[in-house]
């Protein structure tokens, strides 16, 4: 467990209770629920656990509170001349806590989700409070977002035995394109992220967030030259969907045909050119040679190079 800022002796407190977090739509509550379930539900916790961890943080001179529960699960599917190279599957859980006092933030985490975790984590992030007064818990309501992709686990999608099938797939699909495709490296990778906010302010919110990724690369010999080719995509989706359609096939002609326009390419000029910068780029060039020095937050803190240089040359 970790948490910053400066400590002090825990003081009284009056826990608040929570109203009855009000009923909506089903088909509105699609992500939120599966992130109740899978890390409240589940977990063996429930609404008054959370209650309690916000009542505990929000001890005397904190102004906001808010817990932050996330899962993470990843896999990693890697072929290479017909042959599976790499695989690997990884899952981290885990809350963090935040008390906010003023401009001083205490953080603790854990990654039981627990009561007693939640308990413990919330009086750490809570220790940084010194004075002021005790901040004030709002009902909570739970927040909806327009949903722009489904609250599914991608990696259950499809088993692993497909998963591979269609990396051979792959690779059968760009050797036959071009005879010059001598190696194939074909991979996919999934993950899906859980996330549950609830906080002084009334939030009570969730999301699930699925990634697919497919990456294939080509080398092809011509004459003792061999040259490479990459392509590769995917989206918050299932694979189901990846292997729809054009899909794969579409990054696998697009990786052989760079490959093949590689063997063609001849050496670029070398040496000393003038270079002209089209519009944007001279202003990610100013942006951070001199911006961020020039945010408000620095300077009104007197960290910056510029703080309390208002009218004077800092430049040529």
């Amino acid at each position: 467990m970790e948490f910053t800022g400066d400590f002090t002796k825990s003081m009284p407190f009056t826990p608040v209770r929570l109203r009855a977090i009000p009923k909506i739509k089903a088909r509105q509550m699609t992500a939120l629920a599966h992130a109740q379930r899978q890390l409240i539900t589940q977990q063996g916790l429930n609404i008054a656990d959370l209650e309690a961890a916000i009542a505990t943080a929000m001890g005397p001179g904190i102004s906001a509170s808010d817990l932050y529960f996330q899962f993470s699960r990843q896999e990693n599917w890697g072929l290479e001349d017909g042959i599976v190279k790499e695989g690997s599957h990884s899952i981290e859980q885990g809350v963090g806590v935040r008390a906010v006092s003023g401009e001083k933030v205490g953080f603790a985490y854990s990654d039981e989700l627990t009561p007693s975790a939640l308990d413990e984590a919330a009086k750490s992030a809570r220790a940084i409070a010194r004075s002021g007064a005790t901040g004030q818990v709002h009902a909570w309501q739970r927040r909806t977002a327009k949903p722009l992709y489904a609250a599914l686990d991608p990696i259950d999608s499809l088993g692993a035995a497909q998963k591979v099938e269609m990396l051979r797939e792959m690779d059968a699909y760009a050797r036959s394109l071009d005879p010059r495709v001598v190696q194939v490296m074909a991979g996919v990778s999934a993950s899906v992220d859980t996330v549950l906010i609830a906080a002084s302010d009334g939030t009570f919110a969730g999301d699930v967030r699925p990634l697919i990724h497919l990456r294939v690369t080509v080398i092809a010999e011509q004459n003792g030259r061999r040259e490479m080719g990459s392509a590769g995509g995917g989206g918050r989706f299932g694979y189901a969907e990846l292997a729809q359609g054009p899909g794969t096939k579409a990054h696998v002609r697009e990786a052989v045909r760079l490959a093949l326009l590689n063997l063609e390419a001849v050496p670029a000029p070398a040496g000393q050119m003038t270079v002209v910068l089209g519009p944007g780029w001279p202003g990610v060039l100013l942006h951070e040679a001199v911006g961020h020095g020039l945010e408000g937050d620095f300077n009104r803190k007197g960290t910056s190079a510029f703080a309390g240089r208002m009218g004077q040359q800092v430049a040529a």
